[in-house]
């Protein structure tokens, strides 16, 4: 067959079984590979229904520009779009997506803003907000805004819906997606729920995201939204396109869990896949083993390519120092504190003791490095090899105080960081503090990591 531009091959992407990695689930588990669309994931499907949709209402007229706030998938699917039919395009991102989401964009002549991740929606630097200002400050200029424009959801019930259907002869039972914009998730379910109301839909979330407890209690708890690391899935929002009426469930999945199960799925289905669909099977799989029966048909949605992680979760280096790396097991900074006596007290200065008795506690205690404190609270830090360098130069400072000369604070640490993440921590910086359960504070030098290496 030949088609007239690469947007007529958007669709129709292949349903593969899990054999390896849903083995100890009873009943079958299909996903569904969206990155076999040209752009290499789902959202190439909204993107030509949105720019379409616009072309229709005389929104988007020719030669104008498409802006959109993307987490980089999106943005590949209208810049294809835009190749085909002669836009100009614009995309704001937030700066925790993957260089490689960057630079494919760029590489199809879009221009790209990277815009902080941790400010709220409002905020006039968010990739939300950057994205309206465009649009309001360049003429002929068209917005698809994907979390609210509805053709994001129609487009997958027009097609995603009707595939898996199809694909599956209507023996579906079951429906799992990652939930962002929230148009896949339920443009799908809405069209297979109107086939069968019996299938039960499954929503992924992610920890620092407000979906599961607003489904779950009606509330927007601000308290939910945290930092997270997983790309495409959870908000800090909650987009016109998430219909929580047909999402029957959902489930949290942590971005390790994510990402050890992403590299899983291409080590041992073949599958290379992007972060997302790792959250999307894990959390479904952990979803199925109590609930799947015998005779069930889950249906999961893939979707997107591996490429956009070769920095990320693909790279061994990035999995280690974020302590993501499933094939070893380390103790933690919790461990290493947890054999210290009820007796120890941390080693302190205050920012108003002077240099030289700073240096007399480092010399009885024998001890480099020293947190120094401000009533309860860590200011900053000195250690033996500065001040020593400092009074060299200048050895009237010894009567001065350690505020004088003080460094940057350690950083504080999870209880739960594993010894070689606190190890690269400490190759880039000094000694890092972690608070015990009663909110004591230790410090953990490199001493302290080889220490419990070897033990």
């Amino acid at each position: 067959m030949i088609y007239n531009s690469i947007i007529d091959t958007i669709g129709n992407t292949p349903m593969i079984r899990l054999n390896k990695i849903a083995k100890h689930i009873k009943g079958e588990v299909l996903v569904k590979v969206e990155y076999f669309n040209p752009g290499n994931s789902m959202k190439d499907r909204m993107a030509i229904k949105m720019v379409e949709d616009a072309e229709k209402a005389g929104i988007l007229k020719p030669g104008g520009t498409i802006i959109e706030g993307t987490s980089g998938n999106t943005g590949m699917g209208l810049a294809l779009a835009a190749v085909a039919k002669g836009y100009k395009c614009i995309f704001t991102m937030a700066d925790k997506q993957s260089k490689e989401k960057i630079d494919i964009l760029k590489a199809v002549g879009a221009e790209v803003i990277v815009c902080p991740t941790n400010v709220s929606p409002d905020d006039p630097r968010s990739y939300y907000s950057v994205a309206r200002k465009l649009n309001a400050d360049i003429p002929n200029s068209f917005y698809p805004n994907q979390y609210d424009n509805l053709s994001n959801t129609a487009a997958h019930y027009e097609t995603t819906g009707p595939e898996i259907w199809k694909d599956t002869e209507g023996k579906i039972t079951h429906y799992a997606a990652g939930v962002g914009t929230g148009g896949s998730m339920c443009g799908t379910a809405t069209y297979l729920k109107e086939k069968n109301p019996d299938i039960v839909t499954v929503g992924i979330d992610t920890y620092g995201s407000v979906f599961k407890k607003y489904k779950e209690t009606g509330v927007f708890d601000e308290k939910e939204v945290y930092p997270y690391l997983t790309e495409g899935i959870g908000e800090d929002i909650l987009p016109k396109n998430v219909n929580f009426e047909v999402i029957d469930h959902f489930i949290k999945v942590t971005d390790k869990d994510a990402a050890v199960m992403t590299r899983r799925l291409a080590r041992e289905e073949g599958l290379f896949v992007g972060w997302s669909c790792g959250s999307a099977v894990h959390g479904a799989l952990e979803w199925a083993k109590d609930n799947l029966k015998e005779g069930d048909q889950l249906v999961i949605i893939l979707p997107d390519h591996g490429t956009r992680y070769l920095g990320k979760v693909y790279n061994d280096d990035w999995m280690r120092n974020h302590g993501f790396l499933e094939d070893k097991t380390y103790a933690t900074a919790r461990d290493i504190i947890a054999k210290r006596p009820a007796s120890y007290a941390l080693v302190s200065v205050k920012k108003s003791d002077s240099i030289k008795d700073a240096i007399g506690l480092m010399n009885k205690t024998s001890v480099s490095q020293i947190p120094v404190m401000d009533g309860e609270e860590v200011v900053g830090s000195v250690t033996d090899t500065k001040l020593l360098s400092k009074i060299i130069e200048n050895p009237s400072l010894k009567d001065a105080s350690v505020a004088d000369v003080m460094e940057s604070s350690m950083t504080f640490v999870a209880g739960n960081s594993t010894l070689d993440v606190l190890s690269s921590m400490i190759e880039k910086e000094k000694a890092v503090l972690v608070r015990d359960n009663i909110g004591k504070i230790h410090i953990i030098t490199k001493h302290d990591i080889l220490e419990a290496f070897t033990n």
